[in-house]
């Protein structure tokens, strides 16, 4: 099974036009606490094969599932497809990037 990624810009972009998107954290609660990104949930990895069920997903809308530098994030997107979730994607090179590209103000760690 093939795992999407997408960049922080182009999420940052879905989200300025009012796309769909659920934005889905997979770190630990400490490190959203830390900084996170407006509206995302908090569903750390290795709770999610058994929790996932709490996202309310709309209809066409995409799951950007992002941790710290993305490595945990694609990991999330392959358990969101095995339970049958598809239009799932890792934002590539996580929270990080998304400090270093699209909001300086999301604190770096």
């Amino acid at each position: 099974m093939t795992i999407r990624q997408i960049l922080p810009r182009d999420v940052q972009a879905l989200l300025s036009t009012g796309s769909p998107v659920v934005l889905l954290d997979v770190r630990q609660p400490d490190e959203h606490a830390f900084c996170h990104l407006p509206g995302s949930v908090l569903i750390p990895l290795g709770e999610l094969a058994t929790r996932f069920e709490e996202l309310e997903i709309p209809d066409d809308a995409l799951v950007v599932v992002y941790c710290h530098h993305g490595v945990r994030s694609l990991s999330g997107v392959g358990i969101l497809q095995q339970a049958g979730i598809q239009n799932v994607a890792s934002m590539a090179s996580g929270i990080e990037a998304w400090s270093l590209t699209v909001d300086t103000g999301v604190p770096r760690y």
